[in-house]
């Protein structure tokens, strides 16, 4: 029963099989391997983006920090919104390796930007004006914080707003794989025919040892990425291993096929939770939120359920029927028993 994070499941036995094939002898480091140019051919061939480049790291912060600066100086502002992965769980990495830009919220509901916020906030930039920072680039994450998705038309229309203005897109796409087995549309179709520039493809949360895919549709950015992540220090020279892995995991869709296993979990959750909690945001993936009694928590928490409070639950302690907010996420191994005994504790 354990649903606090995707981050903390194991690998398939292709990845690992996949890990021990590289370590096979003798290969050539920092990205020249054989295996990283399948990589680069695997990907272009999947977004339909023959001039698209690609660049391995071994955590989505560094994905995100390490784009947004390859597009945004630091004078600039980064649009996301207030619960952004890369505004609420990066440390500040991005505001690091941009040398100082600034995060700007726009607003939404569920975790999603809204247009006319974005428009707005656009509209009132400052642009030209020595006294403000100058847009930048616009950051949209989906899977959202909140589990919620942003179809491909949505993408579009924020895009076409970030673009009259003259900015670039990024998507983190740490769950990128999760929202788009659930829309059932193709990766370009989600990436730059909606207007992105540059995408942080998550392989860790979705099956992956540690491995995140930087895609730049605009090859014109790539020197300088390389420049920033060999000046970063996430240029591994057994770049192999990073290979290996993406690689095995693009085959023959086997990330579609995770993805689509803990969708499927989340939505058998959400279907069982139905009547039992409160569901705080929709679901676009593989994660919930739900608020359910602390006398609930409790039960679930002694008979090892594992899940994450949301921030919104401040304390433990109060009356049996105050509620208690849990973020609950599956896994590409995620199994249909483990949901039921869930769901059966909870029925008590």
């Amino acid at each position: 029963m354990y649903f606090a994070s995707d981050n903390t499941s194991g690998m398939p036995e292709r990845i690992i099989d996949a890990i021990a094939r590289a370590n096979v002898g003798y290969e050539p480091g920092y990205g020249t391997d054989p295996l990283m140019a399948e990589v680069r051919a695997q990907i272009r061939t999947l977004f339909d983006a023959p001039e698209a480049e690609v660049f391995l790291v071994t955590t989505g912060s560094a994905a995100n920090a390490l784009a947004l600066a390859s597009y945004c100086p630091p004078w600039g502002a980064v649009y996301c919104h207030a619960l952004a992965h890369i505004e609420v769980d990066e440390c500040g990495a991005p505001e690091f390796y941009t040398g100082g830009a600034k995060l700007t919220h726009v607003a939404g509901e569920n975790g999603k930007m809204a247009p006319d916020a974005l428009r707005d906030t656009l509209a009132r930039a400052g642009r030209g004006v020595v006294h403000n920072v100058q847009p930048g680039i616009l950051s949209l994450t989906n899977l959202t914080e909140c589990g919620t998705r942003y179809a491909p038309d949505e993408i579009a229309a924020l895009s076409a707003i970030a673009k009259a203005h003259g900015l670039p897109v990024h998507l983190d796409g740490a769950r990128f794989g999760n929202a788009l087995v659930a829309e059932g549309c193709s990766p370009a179709e989600m990436s730059w025919r909606a207007g992105v520039d540059v995408l942080s493809l998550g392989g860790t949360k979705n099956g992956l040892m540690g491995v995140e895919a930087v895609v730049m549709f605009d090859p014109a950015r790539a020197w300088e990425f390389q420049l920033r992540r060999k000046r970063g220090g996430h240029l591994w020279s057994k770049h192999r291993y990073l290979s290996a892995q993406i690689a095995a995991w693009l085959q023959d869709g086997l990330w579609l096929e995770l993805a689509t296993q803990a969708n499927s979990m989340a939505a058998m959750l959400e279907a069982g939770l139905a009547g039992r909690a409160e569901l705080l945001f929709p679901r676009g993936g593989n994660m919930l939120f739900a608020r359910w009694p602390r006398a609930t928590h409790q039960q679930m928490q002694q008979a090892g359920a594992q899940y994450f409070l949301w921030p919104d639950t401040e304390t433990l302690d109060g009356p049996d029927d105050a509620p208690v907010s849990a973020r609950m996420v599956c896994s590409w191994n995620t199994t249909d028993a483990q949901v039921e005994q869930f769901l059966g504790l909870m029925a008590g």
